[in-house]
C-alpha cells in the first residue's frame, strides 16, 4: 500500500467525479478535476424562475447508505435537506385509461383493480417459490415473468424500468440492472419472502421503512455546488477537453482550455465520463483507443416536460409522487412527477408544477419533438389523466439527447472493456453511472470509491 498524498487528475465534473475530487482533497491528496462542459453536474440542472423550482434532470437522491448520510453531514447539508412529503407516499399506474394507486398490502392488492383476479393470485403464490442458481443471465422481463406472469411484467414491471432507465425490459439485464433480485432470488427463492426478510432485518438493525428521498430548497444543485465549493478554486477546470493521455509514473496529459495547450503530471487518473466520451479517449503514444467498445452503449432521448398551472386548472389532488404509464396503454408519456407534492417550494403560492418524462427506448421520436409539439401532443393525456382544464402558464423544456445507459444483456463485455483498461494502464481508474449504476446514489457511491482506489495508489 503506498503512503503519502497523491496528485489525482478527475476527469468529468458530474456527481461522481466530484464526490471522487471532493472526498480526496479532504483526506489531504492534491486534485485536478477536468470538465469538458461549461458547467459541473452532470444531468443535475436546478433552476429557480419567478417562483418556480425546475429540475432538469434528477428530481430527488435516495439515501441508500451511511455513507451517503455521511456525506451530506459532512458537507454541512444535512440542516437543509428536505425529505419527501408525507403526501407524495402514493404511486399511480395507468390501466384503461383510468389512474390506479398502487397496492401497498396485501389487503390493498385484493381491493386494487389494476391487476386482474388470476394475476394478483399468481403474485400472492410467488411466496411458495423455491431457491434458484442460474447460469445464464436473463431479461429482467424473463426473470420478473418467471416469478409473476407477463401481467404483472406489462402493469407493473415495464412502466417501472421505463420510469428509472426510460428502457427495454425484454432487453435489460437482470444481473447488471438490478442485481440484488438475482440474490434475493438465490437466498431466498421467493422475491417476496426475501423483501419480507430484509424488512424484518432493517427494522431489528433499528432501521425503518424504505430509503429517504431528499432535496435541498434550490434542489439538487445545492449538492453540485457545495461540494465544488469545497474544493480550491484552481483545482476546478471548466472547458478543458482532453486531447492525450500518456500513461507511466506518473501520468501525463494535455488538454485544451481556451484555445490553449496545457499539460500536467498525476500519478493516478480517474474517469468519470459517459460512454462515447469513454469510447473517444486515446491512450498512449499511439493514440490507441482501449474502451472504444463503450461507443455502442445504447443511451436513448428522454425530453423532460415541466409545467406550471394554476391550482384550481387541475382537479386531481396530486397526492403522490406522480404516475407512470405502461406501454400497453399507448400513450406518449412515460410517466409524470408530481414535483409540487414531492417537496414544498417547487411551485408559486395558488399553484402546482408537473414534470413530464417522454421518449426512452419506447418512444425515441417524441424525446425529438420541439417544445410546442411535444405540450400539443401531452397535453390531452395530462386532460384526460389529471383533469387538467387550461393551458400552463409556465412551461420549461429539457431535451436528452442521450439520457440514460442501457444496461442490456450484453452489458458484461462493456464492463470487461473497463476492468482490462485498468488493469493495462495502472493508476488508471473508471466510474460512474456507465459502470457503478445510473441512480445519483450510486454515483455519489462510485465518487467514494474511486476516491478511495485512487488514495491506494
Amino acid at each position: 500500500m503506498a503512503s503519502g498524498p497523491k496528485r489525482v487528475a478527475v476527469i468529468g465534473g458530474g456527481l461522481t467525479g466530484l464526490t471522487a475530487a471532493w472526498r480526496l482533497h479532504r483526506r489531504g491528496h492534491r486534485v485536478r478535476l477536468f470538465e469538458a462542459g461549461d458547467r459541473l453536474g452532470g444531468a443535475v440542472r436546478s433552476e429557480r424562475n419567478a417562483g418556480w423550482l425546475i429540475e432538469s434532470g434528477p428530481n430527488s437522491l435516495q439515501i441508500t447508505s451511511a455513507d451517503a448520510t455521511t456525506v451530506l453531514d459532512e458537507l454541512g447539508l444535512a440542516a437543509k435537506k428536505l425529505t419527501a412529503s408525507p403526501a407524495a407516499k402514493h404511486r399511480y399506474l395507468i390501466r384503461g385509461g383510468q389512474l390506479h394507486a398502487v397496492p401497498s398490502s396485501p389487503p390493498a392488492l385484493f381491493a386494487s383493480r389494476l391487476f386482474s383476479l388470476p394475476a394478483k393470485l399468481r403474485l400472492l403464490a410467488e411466496i411458495f417459490a423455491r431457491r434458484r442458481e442460474r447460469e445464464a443471465d436473463p431479461s429482467l422481463a424473463e426473470f420478473v415473468r418467471d416469478h409473476f406472469g407477463q401481467e404483472f411484467v406489462d402493469y407493473a414491471l415495464e412502466p417501472l424500468v421505463s420510469g428509472i432507465f426510460a428502457g427495454n425490459p425484454e432487453k435489460l439485464s437482470t444481473r447488471h440492472s438490478f442485481p440484488k433480485l438475482l440474490e434475493l432470488e438465490r437466498a431466498h427463492g421467493s422475491l417476496l419472502r426475501g423483501q419480507i426478510a430484509q424488512a424484518r432485518k432493517r427494522r431489528a438493525s433499528g432501521g425503518g421503512g424504505p430509503p429517504q428521498l431528499v432535496s435541498f430548497p434550490d434542489g439538487l444543485q445545492t449538492l453540485i455546488l457545495t461540494l465544488a465549493d469545497a474544493l480550491p478554486a484552481d483545482s476546478l477546470v471548466v472547458g478543458a477537453k482532453i486531447e492525450t493521455l500518456q500513461p507511466g509514473s506518473p501520468w501525463r496529459f494535455s488538454w485544451q482550455s481556451n484555445g490553449t495547450a496545457q499539460s500536467e503530471e498525476a500519478d493516478a487518473v480517474i474517469l468519470a465520463l459517459p460512454a462515447a466520451a469513454l469510447a473517444a479517449l486515446r491512450v498512449g503514444a499511439d493514440g490507441a483507443q482501449p474502451l472504444a467498445a463503450l461507443g455502442e452503449i445504447e443511451y436513448p432521448p428522454v425530453a423532460s416536460l415541466f409545467l406550471g398551472f394554476r391550482r384550481e386548472d387541475v382537479a386531481h389532488p396530486l397526492d403522490g409522487f406522480g404516475l407512470l404509464v405502461p406501454g400497453r396503454e399507448q400513450r406518449p408519456l412515460l410517466g409524470v412527477i408530481f414535483s409540487s407534492t414531492l417537496f414544498p417550494g417547487r411551485a408559486p403560492d395558488g399553484h402546482v408544477a408537473l414534470t413530464i418524462m417522454a421518449g426512452g427506448t419506447r418512444q425515441p421520436q417524441v424525446a425529438r419533438l420541439p417544445a410546442d409539439e411535444l405540450l400539443k401532443v401531452v397535453l390531452p393525456d395530462l386532460r384526460s389523466l389529471l383533469d387538467v382544464h387550461d393551458e400552463p402558464v409556465f412551461v420549461r423544456h429539457t431535451a436528452w439527447p442521450h439520457a440514460i445507459p442501457q444496461y442490456n444483456l450484453d452489458y458484461g463485455r462493456f464492463l470487461d472493456a473497463m476492468a482490462a483498461a485498468e488493469k493495462s494502464f495502472p493508476g488508471l481508474l473508471i466510474g460512474g453511472h456507465v459502470r457503478d449504476g445510473i441512480s445519483l446514489s450510486a454515483c455519489l457511491a462510485s465518487g467514494l470509491r474511486l476516491a478511495e482506489q485512487a488514495a491506494m495508489i
